[in-house]
């Protein structure tokens, strides 16, 4: 009943149906859809009561993005958002276990999911002293030496690092990367990604829920990288091309074609079940497909 009344409803999710929404304005534009995303950006204010932000620094700085390529495209007026997000997203900053922001308001966890897409935001607005700082400070932090991959977060409460590894926290690590101009870091994460997570040239599923966009966000940043291949070394920038373009290809063959069209596999490695398993229903995996062909489109 909960489903059938919207009460549950994803703000991140909704960023990144966002973004997709603006790919698709940037692959083809139409006026119908400029309307939408005037509408679409309303609306997840309205829906989200009156407020442009949340407790979760890594969900805001996702509509942040999203609004700041609203506003380079000027298909809405977008300034009070943006300027709430940048706000929010400084409160967040503290000296402790030598900086960073917290994954949530109150909270006493740091992690990649929060500080990677807000040290992208604070590069795009031109804040390049607090993008610089996260950056460096994940990669202090949650690098790993020996494999190059980006760990997930550590708790301040008891110093742990917690070591699990994800697609997304490769993504937004390597696009607070490209962002800066630091390509030795963003050629070593491609070379990870590659070896380590996606060794048959196929980014790895995470299931549905918020899993279902973690390769995702993993695919729009590599397509960026290999959008910059005069930047990056001629190897990593290739590389990056391969796992996007291999992902799409796999995606899109594996999709199962329903009256409205493909519904996407969680696992694009393996055709989508037919009938639907409970993961393929949800909404983050289906915006996790079209992202992977919107970035695929600009290879």
């Amino acid at each position: 009943m909960s489903q059938r009344l919207h009460w549950h409803w994803n703000y991140w999710w909704q960023a990144h149906l966002l973004d997709s929404l603006v790919d698709a304005q940037l692959r083809q534009p139409t006026g119908e859809r400029a309307w939408l995303i005037d509408r679409f950006i309303a609306t997840v204010h309205r829906r989200n009561f009156g407020s442009w932000v949340n407790d979760y620094y890594d969900d805001i700085a996702w509509l942040g993005l999203a609004l700041q390529r609203v506003r380079q495209l000027q298909l809405s007026t977008v300034d009070e958002p943006i300027e709430a997000i940048s706000k929010r997203l400084h409160e967040g900053w503290t000296e402790d276990l030598g900086g960073g922001i917290w994954w949530r308001r109150g909270d006493s966890f740091k992690n990649t999911p929060a500080n990677g897409p807000a040290a992208i935001f604070h590069a795009r607005t031109g804040d390049q002293e607090r993008a610089g700082a996260m950056t460096q400070w994940l990669t202090d932090t949650l690098v790993d030496p020996e494999t190059g991959l980006v760990w997930d977060g550590i708790r301040a409460d008891t110093g742990e690092v917690v070591k699990h590894i994800f697609s997304y926290c490769q993504g937004v690590y390597l696009g607070a990367c490209l962002e800066q101009s630091r390509w030795e870091d963003a050629a070593r994460t491609i070379r990870a990604v590659e070896k380590h997570l996606a060794p048959q040239g196929i980014l790895p599923g995470s299931d549905g829920g918020d899993g279902g966009l973690f390769s995702a966000i993993a695919a729009r940043y590599l397509a960026l990288a290999a959008n910059k291949a005069n930047k990056l070394p001629r190897p990593e920038a290739e590389a990056a091309k391969r796992l996007v373009q291999k992902s799409a290809e796999a995606c899109w063959n594996g999709a199962a074609q329903e009256k409205t069209g493909p519904l996407f596999s969680a696992y694009w490695d393996k055709p989508a079940p037919n009938p639907p398993g409970k993961a393929e229903r949800d909404l983050s995996v289906q915006i996790g497909g079209w992202m992977l062909l919107e970035a695929a489109a600009t290879l």
